[in-house]
């Protein structure tokens, strides 16, 4: 029975409870100014406005409510502190949010998922004090009227050169159609031109149809998207995770990622890796943590998806995780959450790969970038300068627009520069499909992988700071191509400016040649380095693949010194790479070696850069049959 002796106004509380459950807010709100005019001290008719301004997403008049309803009897329902709390919480009160909660916390009886509740809400609003008392550098600048619409704009994904942007947007123009009654979701892609965005312009079909897709990924290389898409005819649960590969301007049709992966929960907001290796992703699927966690999938040695792995409690909580994003360092993941103290609502945080399923305890990214309206949608360039975010700021163009700012040094990423180029027919200069991998010449361990636009020949491979990498670029019918790049003494605080490489790749006749940029001597010594193992394999492979072929190797040197000491050298090197084909299983009736000395320069011995490219080591088709 209500708290009230007053008959008409109790009259009036029961009729705004009616009017509340048709969720007929207004019609409520007035039955319950009626029932209060009646009898002011009426607790419970405040405490159903409070929650009545709590769903209508009205802050301040929701804590006016309760702060009336506990001043009139603070006993009467002890949840009504934490309910204030939580409106405070929302509108940014945190030190009177904290107050409140400790007042709720010396009540007697308290459920023991009310208390934890509780609990959690005081660290948050701990943290929340101290983060407004010492925000982070935040400067957001919005994309502008080429990104961003009337509608809601969401979810920006790049490319490691951020020459292309995808994004979500959330309007009644469903793939190309108006509608007059519904909203959908729709992703929409712009290119970059001399630093300004231009019009963005509909994915198309066969990404786009008349249902939602959206919560997606673009691979750092443009040439792969992951993406949600809801209730379609192949899907396993309400939503689904799919994939499609670009070559030239055109998307292949999408292809559900299967059971493995999919389940009959809620499967969304997928994330990859830069090697292509790892699908991170949001589940609600059994066995996690809390409502949604994040999850991890990775590839086979036949490129098949494994089972998907939780990412702990660490990262994981009893509350929800959503929007994981790992960087091109593949080592940083940014995400959002519920679970871990922040300003209320959604923050974004970071964690750091300690080990294969182990992360660091993730960082709160700090106030203004998080607040007490829920926070996610967000990205990192690979360079980690910038950060691109949604918010629905007073400012904005629509609901919600992309927003980009400077990211501050402590939340930053490893940097990651990229090289990139086209791969072309070195007679034709036809473009070509060709695999591109990248190793870490340390290990010998293929750091990633992957394969030229087979319309446009262009690729793009990630370089993380801190190691030393060798790049093979290899085709059949073709000579393999090496580079080395080297980042093993790079300053991680500075990024390396990218690199443009354009590769021709020689088809296999007698006489044509490549140079082995990745195959390392030590000083003044025939003896081969530990770094040279990648490019020997590579030969062995290549040598393997090609059984009718005949190689020479060459070893080629500077002017500078005594040339009979340089042409013995040179012949000495070479030597050992064939004697170390040979102990690795290939015959030597397919391989011969010699020295040359000084004697096919390639470059100018005048200069250090031209000295250098003279000395290297050679193979050289012999014979084909």
């Amino acid at each position: 029975m209500p708290s009230s002796n007053n008959t008409k106004a109790v009259k009036h509380y029961r009729q705004a409870t009616a009017y509340y459950d048709e969720r007929k807010y207004q019609e409520a709100l007035d039955e319950l100014s009626i029932a209060i005019e009646k009898d002011k001290d009426f607790v419970e008719a405040y405490m159903l406005r409070g929650d009545i301004y709590s769903d209508m997403g009205k802050k301040e008049e929701s804590v006016a409510a309760y702060e009336e309803a506990v001043r009139i009897n603070p006993e009467f329902f002890p949840n009504t502190f934490m309910n204030l709390a939580k409106e405070e919480m929302k509108a940014g009160k945190y030190k009177e949010a904290l107050a409140h909660l400790e007042k709720f916390l010396l009540q007697k009886d308290i459920l023991k998922e009310n208390k934890q509740k509780a609990m959690h809400d005081t660290a948050s609003c701990s943290f929340a004090i101290y983060a407004t008392e010492h925000p982070v550098p935040f400067n957001p600048e919005n994309l502008g009227d080429n990104i961003n619409s009337e509608y809601s704009e969401y979810h920006p994904q790049l490319t490691a050169d951020e020459k292309i942007l995808v994004y979500t947007r959330r309007s009644n123009i469903i793939a190309g159609e108006i509608s007059q009654n519904e909203e959908g979701e729709d992703l929409y892609i712009s290119r970059n031109n001399a630093g300004v965005w231009g019009k963005s312009v509909p994915l198309g079909k066969p990404i786009n149809t008349a249902g939602n897709e959206g919560a997606h990924c673009i691979s750092p290389d443009g040439r792969y998207l992951y993406f949600t898409a809801c209730d379609r005819y192949d899907g396993y649960g309400k939503c689904d995770i799919y994939f499609s590969e670009r070559n030239g301007d055109s998307w292949s049709e999408p292809v559900n990622l299967g059971s493995t992966v999919n389940s009959r929960a809620w499967d969304s907001q997928p994330s990859i890796s830069s090697d292509g290796n790892t699908l991170y992703f949001v589940s609600t699927r059994p066995g996690g943590f809390g409502k949604a966690d994040i999850w991890k999938t990775t590839k086979d040695k036949d490129g098949n998806w494994t089972a998907p792995v939780n990412l702990g409690a660490t990262v994981n909580t009893s509350e929800d995780e959503q929007s994981p994003y790992i960087h091109p360092d593949n080592n940083t993941l940014y995400f959002s959450s519920k679970g871990h103290p922040g300003m209320g609502g959604f923050d974004i945080f970071m964690t750091k790969k300690i080990s294969t399923n182990s992360w660091s305890v993730p960082v709160n990214l700090g106030y203004p970038i998080n607040t007490s309206a829920d926070d996610n949608s967000f990205f990192v360039t690979a360079d980690g300068r910038h950060a691109y975010f949604a918010s629905n700021r007073p400012e904005g163009k629509g609901k919600q627009d992309i927003y980009r700012f400077d990211l501050y040094p402590a939340a930053r990423p490893i940097p990651v520069t990229y090289v990139k180029g086209v791969v072309h027919d070195n007679e034709n200069m036809k473009k070509l499909r060709a695999s591109v991998e990248l190793f870490d010449l340390a290990t010998a361990e293929l750091v990633t992988s992957a394969v030229s636009d087979n319309v446009t020949g262009e690729y793009l491979v990630c370089l993380p700071s801190g190691k030393n990498f060798a790049l093979n670029v290899s085709r059949e019918g073709y000579l393999f191509y090496s580079e080395n790049f080297s980042l093993a003494d790079a300053d991680t605080n500075k990024v390396p400016e990218p690199f443009r490489l354009d590769v021709a790749l020689q088809p296999i006749k007698i006489g044509q040649s490549t140079v082995l940029k990745n195959i390392f001597y030590e000083t003044a010594s025939a003896e081969l380095k530990s770094d040279s193992k990648t490019e020997l394999e590579r030969i062995a492979i290549f040598l393997n693949a090609n059984p009718d072929v005949k190689i020479e190797i060459s070893g080629h040197t500077d002017n500078v010194g005594d040339k009979k000491y340089n042409l013995n050298l040179s012949d000495k090197r070479a030597q050992s790479v064939y004697t170390y084909l040979i102990a690795n299983g290939i015959s030597a009736s397919r391989l011969s070696f010699k020295g040359y000395g000084d004697t096919k320069p390639v470059a100018t011995n005048d200069t250090e850069g031209g000295r250098q490219l003279n000395r290297r080591t050679e193979m050289t088709i012999s014979a084909t049959k």
